[in-house]
């Protein structure tokens, strides 16, 4: 079973928001006090956070799939749904976040740094939100929004200061465990380090991390060997100490063709360079060359033969014998010179600052494209609005259904449905291809008071005999005539006041005579 891993793929899921709520208040003496449902709760996020008591990916590779809980729904009483809580993760010190693409999308450094994979869905607005002097007591609410969904690569590269390369079998884990408390596997038998290995060194007052990676060997860059996977837990280091074997019985080897060998193969390696331009490739960085294995005499003097060679090329040489101890303290020293002098050069860590940059005021908060598939005309809209509006309707309710056609008639999309040629028929998509809601468009009528007066939940416009549904110029006629007869009637009632007619020929006709009184 695997103890260490360094690249593992995330799939994260935030959680959903919760559904608003339509409710209508009522109490004593007040049967329709007015809507009072409350918004839904915002979905949870999953965030990776650097933790120090963390040092593998491994828990990530036996659950890759990691969902954060979604938001309770709105209820009545004006009471919202419960947020749901973050899912944090802890990840190593030194994780790089990348998409599936390779594109790195965070590199996080440094003990708290975060960063969001996957964010929780927000919460439907209930009715009592929705409210207007329009809309009094709207009979819907609006839905949670789904959670964000997102697969990324975790890639884990060690925080060291020290990198000990070189063939196997050359006692780079030896020497690691000579002159630090790190305990690795050591073997007489090539490849014995599968993981990397981190030990702590003090030399003095200087304290810095020494990393003992798999060994490289010829054609590593193509694949050979355990290949250059591993060489990503060196590139953060700030010196490269090349331990070569003195004592090898491979025929055709020696320190100095090691050496170039060990350098071709960190050439060929790519490392993924920071935007800024700190970190320079493996073969340009400060490096020391070890001859190791000294207690042996063949080994002692093939050193003490290859050793002005290597002072020639301008590099700093130390013959040291992890197995006797001998000349470690020196070199221990020598390296810790170098990594005080790297992180004085080194950038300073400054405080991320917060830029807010505002969107332009004549900058569209939409598109509108005409496209065709399979020989038929469509118009695609995208946008952050109009896709969350749509995502958020319930399709169930007439009323929402109107209210989505208000709020994109006044953001303006029918008139750039206009502008780009469409006519009432033609099909329209919002969002993107693989989730699009797609619906024959119809010119839509702003909503007003006349088209408010249904049951609530419904929506005039969506009425089956909406051809007959008087418009307001027959309307406004209906209005004129009732006037005009009404004008009519005062003007013939002034005409017999004048006349002196107060009384009705035919009621007048059937009234009984009174018969003269006989006293």
């Amino acid at each position: 079973m695997a103890s260490f891993v360094d690249r593992v793929v995330l799939h994260a899921t935030g959680g959903n928001g919760g559904n608003g709520c339509a409710s209508i208040r009522r109490e004593k003496f007040k049967p329709l006090a007015g809507p009072d449902g409350g918004a839904g709760g915002m979905g949870g996020s999953v965030i990776l956070r650097v933790d120090g008591q963390v040092t593998t990916l491994l828990e990530f590779h036996h659950l890759p799939h990691r969902s954060a809980p979604s938001g309770t729904q709105g209820m009545g009483d004006y009471r919202q749904g419960a947020n749901g809580e973050d899912m944090i993760l802890s990840v190593p010190d030194g994780t790089v976040v990348k998409d599936t693409d390779g594109n790195v999308l965070a590199d996080l450094v440094g003990m708290g740094a975060e960063y969001v994979v996957a964010e929780g869905g927000h919460g439907g607005l209930g009715n009592n939100a929705l409210a207007s002097k329009a809309r009094k007591a709207p009979g819907f609410a609006l839905l949670g929004e789904p959670g964000s969904e997102a697969s990324v690569v975790l890639e884990l590269k060690t925080i060291a200061d020290v990198a000990l390369v070189g063939y196997p079998s050359a006692g780079k884990s030896s020497l690691i465990a000579a002159i630090s408390a790190a305990r690795p596997k050591i073997a007489d038998y090539p490849f014995t380090t599968l993981v990397p290995n981190l030990g702590v060194v003090q030399a003095g007052s200087s304290r810095y991390t020494v990393a003992d990676v798999p060994g490289l060997i010829e054609g590593a860059s193509e694949g050979k060997g355990l290949g250059l996977e591993f060489l990503r837990h060196i590139e953060r280091c700030a010196v490269l100490v090349h331990v070569l074997d003195c004592a090898t019985l491979d025929p055709g080897r020696d320190p100095l063709s090691d050496l170039e060998v060990i350098e071709q193969e960190l050439a060929a390696y790519a490392p993924d360079l920071q935007s800024d331009g700190t970190r320079v490739p493996l073969n340009e960085r400060p490096r020391v060359v070890v001859l190791n294995k000294i207690d042996v005499p063949e080994a002692r003097e093939l050193a003490e033969l290859v050793r002005p060679e290597f002072e020639a090329r301008g590099v700093k040489v130390f013959e040291v014998s992890a197995a006797s101890h001998e000349g470690l303290k020196q070199l221990t020293y020598v390296l810790a010179e170098y990594v005080e002098r790297a992180r004085k050069l080194a950038p300073k860590p400054s405080m991320a600052r917060t830029i807010i940059r505002p969107k332009a005021a004549d900058g569209s908060e939409f598109t509108v494209q005409r496209k065709e598939s399979g020989g038929q005309t469509y118009f695609e809209i995208r946008g952050t609005k109009p896709e969350r509006w749509v995502r958020q309707t319930d399709f169930a309710n007439e009323e929402a259904i109107g209210y989505l056609a208000d709020r994109l008639a006044v953001l303006g999309v029918e008139k750039q449905l206009f502008k780009a040629g469409a006519v009432a028929g033609d099909e329209v998509r919002i969002g993107p291809e693989h989730n699009a809601v797609i619906f024959d468009w119809e010119p839509t009528l702003v909503t007003g008071a006349e088209l408010l007066g249904g049951p609530r939940g419904t929506d005039a416009r969506f009425a089956e005999s909406q051809s007959n549904r008087p418009t307001r110029g027959d309307k406004r006629r209906e209005y004129t005539e009732r006037m005009d007869a009404k004008a009519e009637a005062r003007a013939e009632l002034w005409t017999e006041r004048e006349q002196g007619i107060w009384t009705d020929p035919e009621i007048d006709a059937d009234a009984p005579v009174d018969s003269p009184s006989k006293d």
